[in-house]
């Protein structure tokens, strides 16, 4: 018997390789990095980083939604910048949807992201109880 569960949700874009949108295993519930695109269209919901970071995390928080967690469970996140540069920005959003206390996070400038993106996030929520 597996301890993984695949979780998949309309309200988050499609895995489009050989990966899940997230895998809950046990109490915790871990999200593949998410773009900013919009889950409907496939494209970037915004060309700015703050738009594309918003996105990210509500496409995040249908992930965590859809396998019985949500952002205000988070326990740990990752964030991958095309421009640290643009740093101040992405953490005015994610203070603006993240809930205290706040999870444990790291970031990144990487050299590049998919599609071009600015922003990546990945997660990591613990599953409500009951």
């Amino acid at each position: 018997m597996s301890n993984r569960e695949q979780i998949r949700t309309e309200g988050a874009p499609a895995a489009l390789g050989p990966y899940s949108q997230g895998i809950r295993s046990g109490d915790l519930v871990f999200t593949a990095g998410q773009l900013g695109l919009d889950p409907s269209s496939g494209e970037f919901a915004a060309i700015d980083v703050a738009g594309q970071a918003e996105r990210a995390l509500r496409n995040v928080g249908a992930i965590l939604d859809a396998a019985g967690s949500g952002l205000d469970r988070l326990v740990k996140v990752t964030v991958y910048l095309a421009d640290i540069g643009d740093w101040p920005a992405v953490n005015e959003v994610y203070a603006r949807l993240i809930p205290e206390p706040y999870p444990a996070r790291s970031a990144f400038a990487v050299r590049d992201l998919p599609r071009g993106a600015l922003v990546e996030i990945e997660a990591v929520g613990s599953v409500r109880a009951g």
